[in-house]
């Protein structure tokens, strides 16, 4: 399998489990301005959106959209219990906070990495992502460590990639504390110190 990937941006999440399952794979980094990869492909052909990540199977099927790598990796993985079984209550719920992590933070924090976005449109957008920050807190009860039946799943990995944008945008996890333990929990996996200093983030 190839992914194609951005160092830091939310393809680190499929990289992340792409370690986690002991898959093996290879990189090929993607110049979004440019359309076109590190190895020099036009990415536009294999992903007409033009974002990443996208996932290039053996079969030279390409897989695009995070959330759907994430659960296709996992599902092929089932030893490794990264996502509940398909139609249970379980599963709904990891694709729930997928889903809002997709929709919504990951959307929220899009104008704080803008360059063409006004001082007053960053401090909306500062303000949009602290309050998503107060619902985490909501998730993460006391004794809640992991989004899912508290294991680790696909959910946390883009939760966490997501969350982690704070360090770059200025934001101080520490003003919410369970978030913050959440962030640094999840950081410490052996999988994720892997993906990110293959990405250059570590």
């Amino acid at each position: 399998m190839k992914l194609f990937n951005k160092p830091g941006a939310c393809s680190l999440a499929s990289h992340i489990i792409l370690h986690e399952v002991g898959a093996t794979f290879s990189l090929d980094e993607v110049d979004t301005q440019a359309g076109r990869t590190k190895s020099g492909r036009d990415f536009k052909q294999l992903n007409p959106k033009g974002y990443v990540p996208a996932l290039e199977l053996e079969t030279g099927e390409v897989l695009t959209e995070g959330a759907s790598i994430l659960q296709y990796i996992a599902d092929q993985h089932p030893n490794k219990q990264l996502a509940p079984v398909a139609g249970t209550i379980s599963r709904a719920r990891m694709q729930e906070y997928l889903n809002y992590t997709s929709s919504e933070l990951h959307k929220a924090f899009g104008p704080l990495f803008s360059e063409d976005a006004t001082a007053v449109q960053k401090a909306e957008a500062q303000e949009n992502v602290e309050k998503k920050l107060d619902y985490m807190t909501t998730l993460l009860n006391e004794g809640q460590e992991y989004l899912v039946d508290n294991k680790f799943s696909v959910a946390d990995a883009y939760m966490f990639v997501v969350l982690n944008w704070s360090n770059f945008v200025g934001i101080d996890l520490n003003k919410w504390p369970s978030v913050a333990a959440y962030v640094a929990r999840i950081a410490a996996r052996s999988a994720v110190k892997k993906a990110m200093q293959a990405e250059g983030l570590l």
